[in-house]
C-alpha cells in the first residue's frame, strides 16, 4: 500500500489517493447544480485541507467565497487555484479564527467585499493529541476559544444579514468525536460537544427565519489533523504505513477519506435542497462509528 507522504499532508498539498487495495473505485467529482450561483459565503480555515476543499467546491458550484488562515502565502496561493479551477471571485484575508477580533475583521471585510453573506461554514484547527493528565488550564482555555467561541462569534457577526434576507445555510466542521470519543483528544472531544448542542439550540431559534443550522463530523480525513494522530503514534514505535492501513481495514469502505469526500456534504447542506434539514449532525466516516444513530 501507498500512502502520500508525511510532508505531503503537513504541507496540504493533498493528491487524490487512489490504492487498489483500499479503494474500489477511483475517486471522482463531478460538480453538481445545487443552485448555489451568486451566492456568497463565508469558509474559515481554509488555505488548506477540509476548508479549501470545502471552498474550492462551493467556488465551482457558483458561489462568491472568502477564505482566511494564518499564512498569507498560503492564502494567496489557495484563492488563485480556486480562482482558475472555478473563474469565481475569492477575497481573502489571513486571521486567527481564535482571537475575537481578528476574527471579526476577517467576516465584516468578507461581508464587505461580498456585499452580504448566505453561507458560513465554521472550522478551525483541531487540538493537539492529549490525554487528561496532560491537560493544563492555560490549554483549555485557548482550545475552548478556537473551537468553540470562533463558532459563536461568527455566528453572531454574519446572523444580522442571514436575518435581513430570511435566508441563510450555517454548517459547523466539527468532528466524528462528537458521536463516540477518540483517543487522546479529549479537548476535541469535550469541546466539540458545545458546538452541537449550540447548533440544535439555534436551529430552534433561527429556523421561522429561513436559517438553517447543522454540524459535519468528519472521521479519518487525509489531513494535517489526522497527520498530527499519526505522529503521536509514529513516536510511540508504530510505522506510519501501518497506522494507516490498520485504520483503512477497520472501514467498510477500506479507505481513509479525502478532503473532497466531506465538501460534498456540505455543499449539499448549503444549497436550497437540504431546506428540510437542521439541527442535525451527520458524520463522515467511511461508516466507522459503530452506532446506529
Amino acid at each position: 500500500m501507498e500512502y502520500p507522504s508525511s510532508g505531503a499532508v503537513v504541507d496540504g498539498e493533498l493528491r487524490h489517493f487512489i490504492d487498489s487495495d483500499l479503494v474500489n473505485r477511483p475517486y471522482k467529482e463531478e460538480i453538481m447544480n445545487f443552485g448555489l450561483e451568486k451566492k456568497k459565503a463565508i469558509v474559515m480555515a481554509s488555505s488548506k485541507g477540509l476548508g479549501k476543499a470545502t471552498a474550492r467546491l462551493l467556488a465551482m458550484e457558483g458561489c462568491m467565497v472568502s477564505i482566511c488562515g494564518r499564512d498569507n502565502e498560503m492564502l494567496r496561493k489557495t484563492a488563485a487555484e480556486i480562482e482558475t479551477e472555478s473563474g469565481q471571485t475569492v477575497f481573502y484575508d489571513t486571521a486567527d479564527v481564535g482571537d475575537s477580533a481578528s476574527l471579526h475583521r476577517f467576516i465584516d471585510r468578507a461581508i464587505d467585499t461580498m456585499d452580504g453573506v448566505h453561507i458560513l461554514v465554521t472550522n478551525a484547527g483541531g487540538p493537539p493529541v492529549k490525554g487528561f493528565a496532560e491537560t493544563t488550564d492555560e490549554e483549555w482555555h485557548h482550545w475552548y476559544d478556537i473551537t468553540f467561541m470562533s463558532v459563536v462569534r461568527a455566528i453572531r457577526r454574519v446572523l444580522p444579514e442571514m436575518e435581513g434576507q430570511s435566508w441563510g445555510r450555517i454548517i459547523n466542521i466539527t468532528s466524528v468525536s462528537v458521536k463516540a470519543p477518540v483517543e487522546n483528544l479529549i479537548y476535541s472531544n469535550a469541546l466539540r460537544m458545545a458546538v452541537v448542542g449550540l447548533a440544535k439550540t439555534l436551529s430552534n431559534e433561527l429556523g421561522p427565519k429561513g436559517i438553517t443550522v447543522n454540524n459535519v463530523a468528519p472521521g479519518y480525513h487525509l489531513t494535517d489533523g489526522l497527520e498530527r494522530i499519526v505522529r503521536k503514534k509514529t513516536e510511540q514505535g508504530m510505522k506510519r504505513e501501518k497506522v494507516l492501513s490498520d485504520w483503512s481495514d477497520k472501514l467498510p469502505v477500506r479507505r481513509i477519506g479525502m478532503p473532497q469526500d466531506l465538501a460534498g456534504l456540505i455543499t449539499f447542506l448549503a444549497s436550497e435542497h437540504s431546506a428540510y434539514m437542521t439541527g442535525t449532525t451527520i458524520q463522515v466516516d467511511g461508516g466507522g462509528y459503530p452506532g446506529t444513530l
